[in-house]
């Protein structure tokens, strides 16, 4: 292992990279790989395996586990990178001009390289509180594999005092984020030959009513909710951003899949916002449908979930992550994160603070700023101090 910070940065970075951990699949040759890694420290981590055994979070504590400590968090999965463009292999890390490319290098490998890098230091440190490592799987598919492992950290004796969750903010002071709730509605029409379409019940076009009541309502949200000024996209979203249907173009077609979401400042709004569509589909689309066919109508499926975080502005650990940020500021975002798990599973306060910017996250030729990883190192090194120095 090289022995420059900057230098076991970018190989543990680059040893990241090269697992292929698109949400569909497994990630224990990672997992498998950071154990490995710790070991060379005397450090065991504590596996958390889904049903499927092909997927595994990891709870790493460094120091003493009779005390509270806190939490840096990241996960392991990426985003796919098929039909994209990317200029170069994007499961090998390339370096150019001061940025490290490669999937996952922003969101968010690149934090969780920086947290195994700084191990040796948290190690030789001594902490008296201490740090635990938090790795999860599946955030990017509605933070699935975080949630087992709260349920395991909320049992222990001991909270954490805190979480720090690295997603790419440009090492900003995170306070709060939309939560999110995601519907699938399917549209049961009835088929026939198009040369008799009056005969048969056209789903996509039912369909095409609800997306147009989607965007309706997106429109009233943007218009008439109350804003909070802090986030970056000051009011609540909806959108509908899946749609199939049909089979060919001379049958009505008798199926049609529309996945829509509401991203919502408070913490129980987007639910409400989708709830709230699911009720008029009903009362106004399948009543209509089964007046033609009784065997038409609409099922719908929540396909994800995930409440908004909402951290005090003069919590604790929001003082603190400024402290150790160097900042005196603070924002809100829009994307989501596991830091409202954190808080709402296991009632450990968090804050999303992590290298690298968002806009770059799920991109062909994603990369973070090297300058921005060693911002990251300063934070986590400023971390270890504050734990050597809060229980001498």
């Amino acid at each position: 292992m090289p022995s420059s910070r900057p230098d076991r940065i970018r190989k543990l970075l680059a040893d990241l990279v090269s697992f292929d951990t698109v949400s569909d699949r497994t990630n224990l040759p990672l997992i498998a790989h950071i154990e490995s890694y710790l070991a060379g420290f005397g450090i065991t981590g504590e596996r958390i395996v889904d049903a499927t055994g092909q997927k595994a979070s990891l709870w790493v504590t460094i120091g003493p586990e009779d005390r509270p400590g806190f939490v840096l968090s990241g996960h392991t999965d990426v985003v796919p990178v098929v039909g994209q463009d990317w200029s170069h292999d994007p499961f090998k890390l390339v370096e150019r001009d001061g940025r490290l490319y490669g999937r996952g290098t922003t969101d968010m490998k690149g934090f969780v390289a920086v947290c195994l890098a700084m191990v040796p230091e948290m190690v030789e440190a001594r902490l008296a509180t201490p740090i635990h490592l938090a790795i999860s799987y599946d955030e990017e598919i509605g933070c699935v594999g975080v949630r087992p492992m709260l349920g395991e950290v909320a049992k222990k004796k001991i909270k954490p005092l805190g979480a720090f969750i690295g997603e790419p903010t440009e090492m900003k002071v995170i306070i709060g984020h939309k939560g999110k709730h995601g519907v699938r509605a399917t549209f049961h029409g009835l088929a026939r030959h198009s040369s008799i379409a009056p005969d048969g019940v056209n789903a996509i076009e039912y369909a095409a009513e609800l997306i147009v009541e989607i965007r309706r309502r997106a429109e009233k949200l943007a218009a008439v909710r109350a804003m909070d000024s802090l986030y970056d996209v000051p009011h609540s979203t909806l959108l509908t951003s899946i749609v199939h249907g049909g089979a060919a173009l001379n049958i009505v077609p008798d199926t049609c899949t529309v996945d829509f979401e509401c991203r919502g400042i408070g913490i129980t709004e987007s639910r409400e916002v989708t709830d709230a569509i699911v009720a008029w589909a009903k009362a106004e689309l399948e009543p209509a449908m089964k007046a033609r066919h009784p065997d038409c109508g609409i099922g719908f499926e929540e396909i994800l979930d995930y409440p908004a975080l909402d951290t005090a502005a003069d919590a604790a650990i929001v003082t603190l992550a400024k402290s150790l940020a160097g900042r005196n500021d603070h924002a809100k975002v829009a994307f989501g994160t596991e830091a409202s798990l954190f808080a709402s599973m296991a009632d450990i306060p968090s804050v999303v603070i992590g290298p690298g910017s968002i806009a770059q996250a799920h991109t062909p030729d994603e990369f973070v700023e090297m300058a921005e990883l060693e911002k990251c190192a300063g934070f986590v090194e400023r971390l270890i101090a504050h734990c050597v120095k809060a229980a001498a």
